[in-house]
């Protein structure tokens, strides 16, 4: 997945490939590989580079290098986030005075993973490198090709420095292909691809984290566990790469995040039956917390808009008073208080513990005996579970009486049909297009329903606004027209809700 949030610092995506020479292998016939008219002229650089991370590793578990490096075109500050396989973003910041002193970007990007531990120098690399540019025929340069002798010192523990010859071959303009075509000429060399991801790796040695704890495959015969924890892996995954995007404010990344939150709450409900209920518990009452309080300033954000499409749509004549200005000063006052209320969440301990327990749980599930159960079975009964619950919260709105009652009877609807989505789209690898099917059926209500509770929030915010300012000697005849046009357009999606309720309600799975 490619990053979806951008930064201030200077950013690239970086794609190469690392080999292995010994120290007498001559220079490989660089000229020629598929579409290298030209090799430039070698230059020689000097670098010395400091690695940073936590004592216990938590970067280098996730693949994740910052560095602090000086000598060469690049000094600087580099963190390096896994892209793909040979592909990682690095973003880029000045070297700065301090030189243990991380800039606080880069540290605010990696904080998610890094928690409440301190970022320490871990090892330091020095390189004497001869780069040559490898230039296409019309003088592009495809990638640049550096020969580097390296020295290593690990900072952790006391240990004699590692010395070894590496070559690299980064893409500048040239394809994706050209790597490919040198794998194959070094290859026939007799020189392999690195077995070791980074010289960071090689200078840590035998402390090297080992790779990442894979997500299980769900099979239809396999655990019902399998499906569960395939589907939280995914979600606590989705929630550690937003966490970035919310620190720099990029847009979606606060809904993108909450969404992660709200379907690892969801899926801990939907298969509490296979873990220990008191984790599940914990696990979703921090949750809970979690999307509440970070999403605070995209609910108010969502009102925001909507109001200012009002606004925009009403005639000028019927906009008495300031009302656009009121309108943003308080609900822009409201979503700052929110943002600000959602950073301090992300940098406080009870964030990181949570993280922590869910690193825990997924490492070690505390499961219960019918985790081992068939998934097929298993996994349709629970999920037919969760569309017996929305039937019965549609079943609840009939019986409720008056608009405020009925406003929250649909608002639980909603809630059910998003836990129905959510279940559904973690079993969709054991009953596909089935499931596909009823997790799609389930987000129409949602969406629908969505739009009718963003009308019941709306209205609530124009009577609070109506009454500020008649108690500042305003006039409340737009704020009651905008109620009015609030009213008629929640009324029409509750009746779009009865319609897709009667026409094309969810189809329950067939897992018999």
């Amino acid at each position: 997945t490619v990053l979806e949030w951008s930064m201030a610092g200077s950013e690239v995506i970086e794609v190469e490939h690392k080999y292995s020479p010994s120290e007498s292998d001559a220079l490989p016939q660089l000229g020629a590989i598929q579409g290298v008219a030209r090799v430039g002229q070698p230059v020689t650089e000097q670098l010395d580079a400091v690695y940073f991370d936590t004592e216990a590793l938590a970067l280098a578990a996730r693949r994740i290098t910052l560095r602090r490096r000086s000598g060469g075109p690049d000094a600087g500050w580099h963190l390096k986030l896994p892209v793909t396989a040979g592909e990682r973003r690095e973003i880029g910041e000045p070297l700065g005075g301090d030189q243990d002193a991380v800039p606080e970007l880069l540290r605010q990007l990696v904080l998610v993973h890094t928690r409440s531990q301190m970022l320490v120098p871990v090892a330091r690399v020095k390189t004497n490198r001869s780069s040559t540019p490898l230039y296409a025929a019309d003088g592009a340069v495809l990638a640049q090709f550096s020969d580097d002798h390296v020295e290593a010192q690990s900072l952790l523990a006391p240990a004699a420095p590692s010395r070894w010859r590496e070559w690299e071959i980064e893409l500048a303009d040239g394809p994706r292909q050209l790597l490919q075509d040198a794998d194959a000429l070094l290859a026939a060399e007799g020189v392999p691809v690195s077995s070791l991801p980074s010289k960071l790796a090689r200078a840590l040695g035998s402390t090297y984290p080992g790779d990442p704890e894979a997500a299980p495959k769900p099979s239809r015969h396999g655990p019902a566990s399998d499906v569960a924890l395939s589907y939280m892996f995914q979600q606590a995954g989705a929630l550690k790469f937003h966490d970035p995007g919310v620190r720099v404010d990029a847009p979606d990344a606060v809904h993108q995040l909450r969404v992660s939150a709200r379907r690892l709450r969801s899926a801990l409900a939907t298969f509490r039956k296979l873990t220990d209920g008191t984790t599940a518990k914990f696990l979703r009452a921090e949750l809970q917390w979690l999307a509440g309080t970070v999403g605070q300033a995209r609910d108010t954000e969502v009102i925001r808009a909507r109001l200012k499409d009002m606004l925009d749509a009403e005639p000028r004549e019927l906009l008495i008073g300031p009302v656009a200005q009121q309108v943003e000063e308080h609900l822009g006052t409201i979503q700052q208080q929110g943002r600000a209320a959602g950073l301090a969440a992300l940098d406080s301990d009870r964030y990181f513990r949570l993280l922590d327990s869910l690193d825990a749980f997924l490492a070690a599930p505390p499961l219960s005996a019918s985790a081992e159960n068939e998934a097929l079975r298993t996994v349709g009964r629970l999920v037919s579970g969760e569309r017996k619950r929305l039937n019965a919260a549609v079943r609840a709105v009939d019986s409720a009486t008056g608009r405020g009652p009925q406003d929250v009877a649909l608002h639980e609807v909603r809630k059910s049909a998003k836990r129905l989505r959510y279940a559904a789209e973690a079993a969709s690898p054991i009953f596909g297009k089935q499931a596909t099917a009823l997790a799609r059926a389930a987000e129409g209500i949602q969406e629908i329903l969505g739009d009718f509770q963003d009308s019941v929030v709306t209205r609530q915010t124009l009577l609070t606004l109506a009454a500020e300012s008649a108690a500042n000697g305003g006039n409340g005849f737009s704020y009651g027209r905008l109620h009015a046009l609030e009213q008629l357009r929640g009324d029409q999606a509750r009746a779009r809700f009865y319609d897709m309720w009667q026409q094309s309600r969810p189809k329950p799975l067939n897992w018999k």
